[in-house]
């Protein structure tokens, strides 16, 4: 059963949004925090696709991409009965705070089941998201 509450996650990351940014569509910045942007086309419309190790994947498709503000995909796990490519949406959203960026990260029609390891996984790459970008 689908959650009626979206995962939310945030995170201050001491970065302008533009400097932020990149890291969420480019395929070589998201190799540094994510995992390996295999096929991954950064356009709407364009492929969504993550390798976490040998053995984890995730797949979707960009919905939206605004530069500097917002990133909207799709998300999902090849195979899964629980959770197919596609099943879910992600939003990101970056709010300028002074020199900082503000991260806001919604989740949205994630199963149930799948919530608490979801809230740990994104709590964790946001924080590593932190540490590549607020190093520039």
């Amino acid at each position: 059963m689908t959650s009626p509450d979206p995962l939310i996650a945030s995170i201050r990351i001491a970065a302008p949004p533009d400097v932020v940014f990149p890291y969420l569509v480019d395929p070589a910045l998201l190799a540094r925090w994510f995992g390996d942007a295999i096929g991954s086309t950064p356009e709407p419309g364009g492929a969504f696709a993550i390798a976490f190790d040998d053995t984890k994947s995730v797949q979707g498709r960009f919905v939206s991409i605004d530069p500097p503000k917002r990133v909207v995909f799709t998300w999902g796990v090849p195979g899964s009965d629980v959770l197919p490519p596609g099943s879910t949406t992600v939003e990101v959203v970056l709010t300028a705070d002074g020199s900082d960026t503000v991260v806001d990260l919604t989740h949205h029609d994630l199963p149930r089941s799948e919530l608490p390891s979801h809230q740990a996984g994104w709590s964790g790459l946001l924080k590593e998201l932190e540490r590549v970008a607020g190093e520039g």
